[in-house]
């Protein structure tokens, strides 16, 4: 019992395993249907034409078979209804003079009309509906249940067909007589009243409709195969079809890809003069036009270029020649009258801007001409983030600002350019310090297997909504009327986007109004590797209670303002040293 039970749980293990493997593979060629129905045109096509056709055969091949079936049955039901008025007639011949004899006598009587019967239809005159069985059956009306003298296979006439004939009435019926060793014969079977006879009599003749069974499954056969070829001629036609469309339009989309790819030479070959040659027609008047326009914008971005380092380069003579007048000036402005002195300090300071703005309008112009190199070495970028805090600091204490710096012990080296890094750090602490209003800026370093990113955190005017992807555009400012600090140029952050670029990493910002803002950058430990979210993320961690709770809350859980937001005056000008030391 034992050994029989682990083989039936070892069956129904292997068969649950080979269910689940029929599911899997069910559902992948599901799935890669599903896909080719969606990315192929061909395929839809061929399929949904395959499918009609389908329909319209299944419906062709049914009506035929109808038609077919019944012509051959109202064809074998006329024969055998005149070959069965015939023998109907020989029969009474046969029978004549019958009445009151014993029921032996009578079944002798029976016995000779039958063997007359089947001798006149085999003959060739009496075949008229192919081969019969012959029954003769004598039936008293008003007796239906006595057991009738009859010869011939008289079981295998129905008892409805016999109530109708045994009332004098003429009837046909398809029937189906199962046989002593199980087979199954369809009869039409034919049964008139003997009423010429004094005893009465009843003739039932059974036809086997063995073959028209064999021609109806004959031409089931027949259409059945002529529709299966029928449709695979259908879908290799339509597949033909789809095909010459198709082909096309999969070339056009071809050519469109390596068009928008920066191959501007590439056209469509016409061919002939129908709607596929109009549409490449009208394609390559379109490449043309769109390859015109972009070379004017070419030619007139590179004259753009030129004009801006020309104008550059020329103002740099006249520049150094007023720099030097406002320098002596500057030197000797003690001997001047106060409003003159100040009049020098200004003149010294808007140089300074301009100088800086020339600077970066020089930068700009480089990068826009792609004619920039990254210098890069694999260094760690903490001291790059220390020199820039401090690069800053003088700034900030202008202003107010604390500039904090947090950094991990942990390396955090990169392949970078080590100027083109500390520009793009310095920039964005200029910036979050003249938008923080006296608020600190904190600097984060951190890195991770695959990245170094840097964040500069400010908390103070912000941004608002949708600001966060224009602070990038070049002489974008986001409120022109807000007095300026520190008096950048425009370029700053656009500089600094154009330097990520080229490191293969990421700038990007976010800002709420009123909770200050963060700018994120994300380089690549080594380059031309994929870059992800990178180590810190954006927003930063502390933007959410900000944003998620309510004020109330906001105020009962932040810590004293003098704690987080020192007054200058309160602040401790020894504790300068050792801010870029962070954790």
């Amino acid at each position: 019992m034992k050994p029989l039970a682990g083989r039936l749980s070892s069956a129904v293990r292997a068969t649950g395993r080979l269910v689940r493997r029929l599911v899997v593979f069910a559902r992948r060629r599901a799935v890669a249907c599903n896909e080719l129905w969606r990315h192929s045109l061909q395929f839809r096509v061929t399929i949904s034409t395959l499918a009609l056709s389908f329909a319209v055969v299944f419906v062709l091949g049914m009506v035929l078979q109808n038609q077919i079936t019944e012509r051959l049955l109202d064809t074998k039901r006329k024969a055998a209804i005149e070959q069965t008025q015939s023998l109907a007639d020989t029969a009474a011949r046969e029978l004549v003079g019958v009445g009151g004899e014993s029921p032996d006598a009578l079944h002798t009587r029976l016995e000779n009309a039958l063997k007359k019967l089947s001798s006149v239809g085999s003959s060739p005159s009496g075949a008229g509906a192919g081969t019969f069985e012959p029954v003769l059956a004598s039936v008293e009306p008003g007796q239906p249940n006595a057991d009738p003298i009859h010869v011939g296979p008289f079981s295998s006439v129905p008892v409805q067909l016999r109530e109708f004939v045994e009332n004098n009435a003429f009837s046909r019926l398809e029937h189906t007589v199962v046989g002593e060793d199980g087979s199954r014969t369809t009869y039409l079977i034919v049964g008139t009243p003997l009423n010429t006879v004094a005893t009465p009599m009843q003739l039932y003749l059974l036809f086997p409709l063995t073959g028209e069974q064999n021609t109806v499954s004959t031409v089931q056969n027949t259409l059945l195969v002529g529709g299966l070829v029928l449709l695979l001629l259908l879908a290799g036609i339509t597949n033909l079809v789809v095909r010459q469309v198709v082909r096309p339009v999969r070339q056009a989309a071809a050519a469109a890809e390596q068009f928008a790819g920066g191959d501007l030479d590439q056209r469509l070959a016409v061919v002939g003069e129908d709607d596929v040659a109009k549409l490449s027609v009208s394609y390559n008047r379109m490449a043309a036009s769109i390859q015109h326009q972009i070379r004017q914008l070419e030619e007139f971005g590179g004259l753009q270029r030129r004009f801006t380092s020309d104008v550059s380069h020329e103002l740099r003579t006249p520049l150094t020649t007023v720099r030097m007048a406002a320098d002596v000036l500057h030197a000797s402005r003690e001997q001047f009258p106060a409003g003159l002195a100040r009049s020098t300090e200004l003149l010294v300071d808007e140089l300074d801007r301009f100088e800086a703005l020339l600077g970066d309008l020089l930068e700009i112009s480089r990068l826009d001409a792609g004619v920039e190199e990254l210098a890069a070495e694999y260094i760690d970028v903490r001291p790059i983030a220390t020199r820039a805090v401090e690069q800053v600091r003088v700034l900030a204490a202008g202003t107010g600002s604390e500039v904090r710096l947090v950094l991990p012990d942990e390396d955090a080296a990169a392949e970078v350019d080590a100027r083109r890094v500390e520009r793009i750090l310095r920039n964005l602490l200029a910036n979050a310090v003249d938008h923080s209003e006296g608020k600190p800026v904190v600097l984060t370093v951190a890195a991770d297997e695959t990245a170094v990113a840097v964040t500069v955190r400010d908390y103070g005017v912000g941004l608002r909504m949708g600001e966060s992807d224009l602070v990038f555009n070049r002489f974008w400012r986001a409120d022109p009327s807000r007095n300026r600090r520190t008096g950048g140029t425009g370029l700053g952050l656009a500089i600094s986007q154009e330097d990520a670029r080229l490191h293969g990493g990421l700038l990007d910002a976010w800002g709420e109004t009123g909770h200050g803002a963060c700018f994120r950058l994300v380089l690549p430990r080594q380059q031309g590797m994929p870059l992800d979210d990178g180590p810190l993320a954006l927003p930063p961690a502390d933007a959410v209670s900000e944003i998620t709770l309510s004020p109330s809350s906001v105020l009962e859980l932040q810590p004293e303002p003098e704690v987080i937001l020192p007054e200058p005056e309160q602040a401790n000008p020894g504790n300068a040293d050792r801010e870029g030391v962070g954790r």
